[in-house]
């Protein structure tokens, strides 16, 4: 898929995100100030957060889909990874602001004495209609992201999921209070607190491989020893050193030294060197940067 093409993927499944997460925003802040709730306040304040991280999406994915220039030779693509982790980043704060809002409910009713205001009905109305659109955004932004490979449009996906899992947690919660009794109406923020765990946790996962890769590092062993499957099972090619690996975006980057027969000609040798590259380039897609440095083969040396 040519990169302008599915900068167009990418940016339509956010746009379309965007404007369903604008309208669960003010619906769900408008149905906690008029249902008392202040769990679909913070659920409210959640799709806010969806907004932001839309929007990153939209900037940094619309970078990476430029060619290499004369700064950036091996192209945009850790714009992409760098948007991946502010939005790991934004989704670990809402978790955190979410928790916090839940333990300052607990020492109220627990510590003050103080009883919480029930909630109104239109505030279980929002977080069921809340529960079914992310839930359906999730999907299509995934199915998107299957054909993309989109690691930031991923995040965001996961970012609607959580949406869709806090306000499970945002129902129960409100239909405990509704329909059980004032007692039972620390179920609200309870529920709002075992979301926000889930949802810290999400974002150490979306976020720790785009940490990993800003950081440089190498593919995963499995993937190494593919390349040196690949490598070795090239005709021509005698022994291979110095394998270096990293991720650049959706892209891979591939160096290596390849050792051929000390005799061959600089055409031979650069033969195999195509050949390497061509193979490595099958199997991990057209854009890979793959760098090839021939080497005299001397079996003592080995």
């Amino acid at each position: 898929m040519q990169n302008d093409q599915r900068y167009r993927k990418i940016r339509r499944a956010t746009l379309i995100g965007m404007i369903l997460n604008v309208l669960l925003t003010f619906g769900k802040i408008l149905a906690g100030v008029v249902g008392k709730s202040s769990a679909m306040l913070a659920d409210g304040v959640h799709s806010l957060s969806d907004i932001v991280t839309d929007i990153v999406v939209i900037a940094f994915v619309g970078v990476t889909a430029k060619d290499s220039d004369q700064n950036h030779h091996y192209g945009h693509g850790k714009y992409e990874t760098f948007a991946t982790m502010i939005i790991s980043f934004v989704l670990f704060v809402v978790g955190v602001g979410i928790f916090w809002d839940g333990v300052r409910a607990l020492y109220s009713v627990f510590v003050e004495g103080e009883i919480l205001a029930k909630p109104g009905v239109i505030a279980l109305y929002a977080a069921l209609i809340s529960i079914i659109s992310k839930e359906w955004l999730y999907r299509y932004t995934m199915k998107v992201v299957s054909n993309t490979q989109s690691e930031a449009l991923r995040a965001n996906a996961w970012h609607h999921r959580s949406d869709a899992f806090s306000s499970i947690g945002t129902a129960l919660g409100i239909g405990g209070a509704i329909f059980l009794g004032e007692h039972w109406r620390v179920l609200d923020p309870l529920a709002g607190m075992a979301v926000s765990v889930f949802i810290m946790k999400m974002a150490v996962d979306v976020g720790l491989p785009s940490v990993k890769e800003l950081l440089e590092t190498a593919l995963p062993s499995e993937t190494v020893s593919e390349i040196e499957d690949i490598i070795r099972a090239q005709q021509g090619v005698r022994y291979f050193h110095r394998l270096r690996t990293r991720k650049i975006g959706m892209s891979v980057a591939i160096e290596v030294h390849v050792k051929v027969d000390k005799n061959l000609d600089v055409e031979a040798s650069h033969q195999i060197a195509t050949a390497v590259e061509e193979a490595l380039r099958k199997r991990f897609g057209a854009q890979t940067h793959v760098g090839v440095h021939i080497e005299p083969f001397y079996p003592k040396a080995v």
